[in-house]
């Protein structure tokens, strides 16, 4: 029914022309069944998909971009005070991956979508680079389908000799290539500028060592805050107020009408109304979003947040899907107004003078990791000390240069791929977490083995093979190891640690790695 009514609205079939219509009738008569049959699975479920029909956007949008726009960026941008210190300038951001003549540029939308090429996503530059760009969906799987999509451009034959800045335009009209998974187009155009600050500064910037230090996450003497992030532009692409008012009156109306109704469902034990009270909240919260009332959102998080920690009491059996929920909704609390999220993050100074804005989120229970497109910013995020079993979402961040998920559940390499996407990642913290603790470990075949027909021969194996390596016990530690580009890496607590020959594949396939669990290697 569900795949039916989408189509026929899609197409507009005679009939089907209003979607507040057809979905107030549909709303009607699921109501009916549920409060006739509350058992009833195949009323829930269907309410469920009327749900996210309702509190999400007829075409999908751009949310959050990295840079943002009118951002500056430039290679650890510092200028000299007195005594040879040296402070972060507050009108750049420090982009780390230009050390390498990187930069990469990060398109987030609403929903996943398909289609961006350069014919449609345009950028305009008075810096010469490649016009063959191509747009890369940062996403795990092959269905073509990403909310995040990412280009790099590159920057060759600089002339550093003098201080230079060129700027970058980014704009993506309507366009009926950008398709989500209903069918829908793009038609919200965008436009945004930055701009790059090359030259002198940039040549001693190239001579800072980040790590010449091993980076330690517990110590107070590796890192000092040096303030708030003053750079960062929060919700820098919302849709505007009016576009909300208008297109979300009805859903508005509509959701506060289904939480009344179902705050006077006869069963309050019942999981089914908790989970769906819970998804209407959230659904609301989402419409708020779009608008300038991010800090709305809170009221109906909050009170998210009990339904789902009564709904993992009440029905045990279901406990991890809860617990990722309830993650998503302490994730949106705790990142969707300025004010809350600055609670949470520091500019981070290195002994060297390196600047870098840092997030932390640790001992919060936390099992699943979302609003990534908040975060695009961060170049230090430390999630250790919860619950996580995936990093699903991390793959956004492309201005990640350290990152510690110690002491959570992370059990496999397979699970870590989404860093295999972060061009700038260079420190690891894996500490006590389970990889190699089990010997059946169901997340590997979520990517392709290595000795399946669909991964080809590569030479990280044959490198490895050379030195004794087992490749099939450590197929998936050779394909992360040979995809990232560690310069420090922690990974003791880990009985894949305790192995003979995993020290063996790490140092084979990490030719620029220097610390591995606090020791210098080089």
């Amino acid at each position: 029914c569900s795949i039916l009514l989408s189509n026929l609205l899609i197409q507009r079939s005679e009939g089907f022309e209003s979607k507040e219509k057809i979905f107030s009738e549909e709303f009607e008569l699921v109501i009916q069944a549920l409060f006739t049959d509350p058992g009833d699975q195949s009323g829930w479920f269907y309410h469920l998909w009327l749900l996210a029909q309702t509190s999400t956007p007829d075409n999908p949008q751009l949310i959050s971009s990295w840079p943002s726009n009118g951002a500056k960026l430039s290679l650890f941008p510092t200028r000299k005070n007195g005594d040879q210190n040296m402070v972060s300038s507050p009108s750049s951001i420090c982009c780390y991956s230009l050390k390498e003549g990187i930069i990469p540029i990060v398109l987030y939308f609403n929903d996943p979508v398909k289609g961006l090429n350069p014919s449609n996503v345009k950028l305009n530059s008075d810096f010469v680079f490649d016009k063959d760009l191509q747009w890369r969906p940062l996403v795990i799987t092959d269905s073509g389908y990403s909310n995040c999509w990412a280009t790099y451009l590159e920057i060759r034959n600089k002339d550093c000799s003098t201080s230079q800045q060129f700027s970058v335009e980014v704009s993506i009209p309507c366009s009926d290539d950008i398709m989500s998974r209903s069918g829908s187009h793009c038609n919200c155009p965008v436009h945004f500028t930055f701009t790059v600050e090359l030259g002198n500064n940039n040549d001693e910037a190239h001579d800072i060592d980040l790590f010449h230090d091993p980076i330690s996450w517990s110590s107070s003497e590796s890192f000092q805050s040096h303030g708030k992030p003053s750079c960062v532009a929060f919700d820098q692409l919302n849709i505007t107020s009016a576009l909300v008012q208008e297109e979300s009156r009805w859903n508005l109306d509509r959701l506060s009408d289904e939480i009344d109704l179902f705050r006077d469902l006869p069963d309050e034990n019942s999981k089914f109304a908790k989970l769906t009270l819970a998804r209407l909240l959230l659904a609301c919260a989402a419409i708020k979003s779009r608008g300038s009332s991010l800090i709305e959102r809170k009221g109906y998080c909050e009170e998210a947040l009990g339904f789902f920690s009564d709904l993992i009491n009440l029905d045990p059996s279901h406990k991890r899907y809860y617990e990722d929920e309830r993650s998503l909704v302490l994730m949106d609390q705790l990142t969707c107004d300025m004010e809350t999220f600055m609670k949470y993050c520091s500019v981070q100074v290195r002994s060297n003078s390196a600047t870098l804005n840092h997030v932390q989120l640790c001992r919060l229970s936390l099992t699943r990791i979302g609003f990534t497109e908040r975060m695009l910013w961060v170049q230090m995020l430390d999630l250790s000390h919860n619950k996580l079993r995936s990093i699903e979402g991390l793959e956004a961040l492309q201005q990640l240069v350290c990152l510690n998920i110690s002491n959570n559940q992370i059990s496999s390499f397979t699970s870590l791929e989404p860093l295999t996407k972060i061009v700038s990642l260079k420190a690891l913290d894996l500490s006590f977490n389970e990889i190699g603790a089990h010997p059946i470990d169901t997340t590997r075949y979520m990517c392709s083995s290595p000795f399946s027909h669909k991964v080809e021969r590569c030479e990280a194996f044959v490198e490895c093979r050379k030195k004794s390596v087992n490749v099939e016990e450590f197929w998936d530690a050779i394909l992360f190891f040979k995809s990232v580009n560690l310069v420090q890496l922690d990974i003791k607590g880990n009985a894949v640690a305790d192995k003979d020959s995993f020290v063996t594949v790490v140092t084979t396939l990490s030719p620029s790695l220097k610390w591995l669990d606090g020791t210098c290697i080089h």
